[in-house]
């Protein structure tokens, strides 16, 4: 199976919106609170807090998309749009890669990865880094099987939660 990248504009905003809401509540809402969940949505990811991320010149928003189906989505961060600013700013930040629930399986999110370094490459990059919430284990196992080692760890505010993210890297 294989996905295409296409560039996500602005004016598909409504569309990003959605699909960031409907794949974090896939991958967390089995293990948060749903007043977490909702506290989230409504402070991190609203529709001006997207189109915000989305303006910024150096993030890029990437659907994945399989058979004129939209399986997924990525966000990648260079320079001053990374989430924290970490390895000496000589990596790139895989902000989200997210598989819709009824498409992961079927390799997409390795070929999506795979996509990103080529990206990050592009850009004159050798080495990339991501945060993953500590209790996330499909993406742990993930990551680690792609070749990223934990290098730190952050905290990750889900409501009145405070959450660990083990930040992970790869030099490639």
């Amino acid at each position: 199976m294989s996905i295409s990248l296409e560039k996500i504009v602005l004016s598909q905003l409504n569309e990003l919106h959605d699909i960031s809401i409907q794949t974090f509540e896939e991958t967390f809402a089995n293990q948060n609170t749903s007043e977490n969940m909702q506290w989230y949505f409504e402070n991190a990811m609203n529709i001006d807090c997207i189109r915000k991320e989305l303006l910024h010149p150096n993030s890029y928003f990437y659907w994945a998309t399989h058979q004129n189906q939209t399986v997924g989505y990525l966000k990648l961060n260079f320079n001053d749009a990374q989430s924290e600013m970490v390895l000496n700013n000589e990596a790139f930040e895989i902000e989200r890669i997210y598989i819709k629930n009824e498409f992961q399986g079927n390799g997409f999110g390795s070929e999506l990865f795979t996509l990103a370094l080529r990206l990050g490459s592009e850009k004159g990059y050798k080495k990339l880094w991501l945060g993953v919430w500590e209790h996330n284990q499909k993406a742990l196992a993930f990551y680690k099987r792609k070749g990223l080692v934990p290098f730190d760890q952050h905290l990750f505010q889900l409501g009145d939660d405070p959450q660990t993210d083990i930040l992970m890297q790869l030099e490639f």
